[in-house]
Formats: C-alpha cells, structure tokens, sequence
C-alpha cells in the first residue's frame, strides 16, 4: 500500500478508508458527507430508476458516505472517497 509520498513529499495525501477513517481535525472543512437518496441510469432520453430501494430504514448506512478533498485549486479538486475512489474534478470554462 502507498504513502501518498512523491519524492519524499506528501503532496496529495493519504486518506484511511472504511470505518478506520476519522475526520483530520487540522482541516475541518475537508469531509464531505452524503446520503444517496436515489439513483437513475440515463439512457439518452430516457431515465430508468436505480433498483435500488435507498430510503429503507435497514438500507441507511449502506448508501452513506464521505469524501475528503486532498488537493483543491481554482480548476481542479481531487478527492477520495470512503469506499477508497478518488476523483479528480476538473472546472470547465465558463462560456461568457
């Protein structure tokens, strides 16, 4: 498993995953926590619901989560999510 070190330098960040993952206290703002409350397939037109029942009660802890943003500029966030995703997010250009 990496250390999220490049050159000896920490430069995006390790994020744990699962439940051993705690919020870093230094960067409070840096979690982002969701519930799904549904999903959709987008097939062109037409929009097909995810079978997926999200407001079940039993179901609640299975679609939460969280993302922690490790690297974040004016164009660019790169983040990872509790299941151990990262993401990288790019802004597209505003159209004026």
């Amino acid at each position: 498993k990496g250390d999220g070190k490049i050159l000896g330098l920490n430069i995006l960040g390790v994020s744990k995953v699962g439940e051993e993952a705690g919020e870093d206290a230094s960067r409070p703002d840096s979690r982002i926590k969701f519930v799904f409350d549904e999903g959709n397939f987008e097939l062109g037109t037409l929009k097909v619901p995810y079978p997926v029942p999200f407001r079940l009660p039993f179901l609640r802890d299975a679609v939460k989560g969280w993302i922690d943003i490790t690297y974040m500029s004016d164009r660019m966030r790169i983040s990872r999510g509790n299941k151990g995703t990262t993401f990288i997010l790019l802004k597209e250009d505003d159209e004026s």
